[in-house]
């Protein structure tokens, strides 16, 4: 009886709950905001990218060793990409740093496919500027800007001035705290404010990043923690795992809502980036790419591992070099704080390779965009771009990864079939259309209901034809019905049945 009481107060609560208003907006399967009930043989499934080229080797004398915490975006027209050029000499026990200091180098493509790295002319480096180098480590004023933990974004928000356009969120060295830098062009750089924000708030030792957020009308930001240790006025003192810490701004220099982000089931383990950026399909869903670092005892699994020579060497130095791996996860949030973190990692290292398998492998950038397929006439894909050969032979590179629109999770269902009910909702628009795929002999039929269940006239799961394919776009139409227009607006709930397919999103248009 307990139990019949348990599960009535839960329906009664569903029932009686507000419909949710989603508009005309696209609604991806990332979580189970929008699910009341799974039924059959399905599940959320997470996806993997697929690797695909090396699009940059980081071989220039001033990129070193050790590039990494690459931001990508779409720019018009253009594809812009910066990172951090580090270079790092690992021998006989020892790492030296000494060649050069941190900076911050520039990349741009027309395709996201094929980049080059353009002479600027605007650094030197031992005696020449025919380099790419953005912005360098140096002192101003009272500035110590550490210039090789960069995150870059074109800046939407309407009130930025021109001058403004392009942000960089850049390290102090000393005091702590992040450096703002502002362009006009992404490619002149100064610094915005006289002091660091965010003192004693972080460790920051890390790609730390920021972004307007149009859902909120505010700036995110999102950096290194540690998630135990103490801040006096004067000192930050770490302890515990590496975690992330966000807070919102209206101008970038002043700060609240500052808080540590939760999860939802997932360990408490170490995370050296974020990657937190608005899903451009999707932007009132958030997600985010974190690196994940877990550190290995030196045993018979380990020295089965290529480049034991250079992990040797790595490990004398420091032995979290040497026996760490990284590689990438998935998380995704509504209210940019709660995530929905995917244990299972994202990306893996993969085909055990020369410069895989190693610490600093696999940090994916921040920055999803879309490319076009490989495939001719074929939808645009989504590239992810990710590390590798990190602290290894000439230099380090960044592989090129890609994922179908949407593609991150999936509502799944397997030959035997299963359905979805979502929680009850009001939309805007007259058709549906869903990014789904299937087997020639798997479907997917949609079920219109009332918020009591009940299916409605000429939209019950009889009236719809089995959908089968691979699209990202198709419109869904009833036997006798195609035209929704008549319940825009109105608080309805989706029935879906899934048989060996896969639902990614679905949208009102």
């Amino acid at each position: 009886m307990k139990s019949i009481a348990i599960m009535l107060l839960v329906f009664i609560s569903v029932a009686s709950a507000d419909p949710i208003e989603i508009g005309s907006r696209r609604e991806l399967f990332v979580d189970d905001y929008l699910i009341q009930k799974m039924e059959g043989n399905l599940e959320l499934r997470l996806h993997h990218p697929t690797p695909q080229e090396i699009v940059l080797n980081h071989d220039e004398t001033w990129e070193g060793t050790g590039s990494s915490y690459h931001s990508v975006f779409k720019d018009g027209d253009l594809y812009r990409m910066y990172y951090k050029a580090w270079h790092i000499d690992v021998s006989e026990g020892t790492l030296d740093t000494s060649r050069h200091p941190l900076y911050c180098c520039y990349a741009e493509s027309e395709d996201g496919i094929t980049w080059r790295k353009p002479k600027l002319g605007l650094h030197e480096f031992e005696g020449s500027v025919e380099n790419n180098i953005a912005i360098v480590s140096e002192s101003v004023g009272e500035l110590n800007v550490d210039a090789g933990h960069p995150a870059v974004f074109k800046d939407p928000n309407p009130s930025a001035a021109n001058e403004s356009r392009y942000k960089a969120i850049l390290r102090s060295s000393d005091p702590n705290g992040l450096i703002i830098y502002h362009s006009p062009d992404g490619l002149s750089w100064s610094h915005l404010f006289d002091e660091p924000i965010l003192r004693l708030k972080g460790a920051f030792d890390s790609q730390n990043l920021a972004f307007w957020d149009s859902k909120i009308q505010r700036y995110r930001g999102y950096w290194r923690v540690f998630s135990g240790g103490t801040i006096t006025d004067t000192e930050w003192k770490p302890e515990g795992v590496r975690a992330i810490r966000t807070g919102q701004s209206d101008d970038l220099r002043y700060w609240d809502h500052l808080a540590n982000l939760t999860y939802e089931n997932s360990p408490d383990e170490h995370l050296y980036t974020n990657g937190v950026q608005p899903y451009h399909r999707a932007p009132h869903i958030l997600i985010g790419l974190p690196t994940r670092y877990i550190e290995r005892e030196n045993q018979a699994p380990m020295k089965s591992l290529p480049d034991q020579d250079n992990r040797v060497q790595r490990a004398v130095a420091r032995e979290r070099y040497g026996h760490a791996l990284t590689e990438g996860l998935f998380m995704s949030s509504r209210d940019g704080i709660h995530f929905k973190r995917w244990n299972e990692a994202f990306l893996r290292p993969g085909p055990e390779r020369t410069g895989t398998w190693l610490y600093g492998a696999h940090y994916l950038a921040w920055g999803v965009v879309e490319t076009e397929s490989s495939l001719s006439d074929a939808p645009n894909v989504l590239s992810l771009y990710a590390s590798e050969d990190y602290w290894h032979g000439k230099g380090s590179a960044l592989r090129r990864y890609t994922l179908r629109l949407d593609g991150f999770v999936s509502a799944s269902a397997n030959w035997e079939g299963g359905n979805i009910l979502t929680n009850p909702f009001t939309f805007k628009g007259d058709k549906l259309e869903l990014n789904f795929s299937s087997s020639a002999a798997g479907h997917v039929r949609i079920e219109i209901q009332d918020t009591k269940g009940n299916p409605i006239s000429g939209f019950a799961l009889e009236d719809c034809p089995p959908y089968f394919g691979d699209s990202v776009s198709r419109a869904i139409e009833w036997k006798n019905e195609s035209d929704l227009s008549k319940l825009s607006g109105q608080p309805i709930q989706l029935l879906f049945e899934l048989k060996d397919a896969d639902l990614y999103s679905f949208r009102f248009n």
